[in-house]
């Protein structure tokens, strides 16, 4: 089942920690800020199962909350 992910670029401090967990969905843009890697102008995205884990790790270590996971 796949869970819904959402990012807050205001509150992203460019630390690298979701790209380093979850390469394959983050990325970021020319001032650092967190994106989607597959979607760069979107604000949420669903992530297939086989890759929530590391997203999960990625919202957890994320200092500022720029990343949140709904079910």
């Amino acid at each position: 089942m796949s869970q819904r992910c959402k990012i807050v670029p205001e509150r992203c401090i460019a630390c690298g920690l979701c790209a380093i967990y979850a390469p394959e969905i983050f990325d970021y843009d020319e001032d650092g800020i967190v994106l989607f890697a597959q979607e760069p102008s979107a604000r949420q995205q669903f992530i297939i199962e086989e890759q929530q884990e590391k997203v999960k790790t990625a919202y957890r270590k994320c200092p500022t909350r720029a990343i949140i996971m709904e079910k």
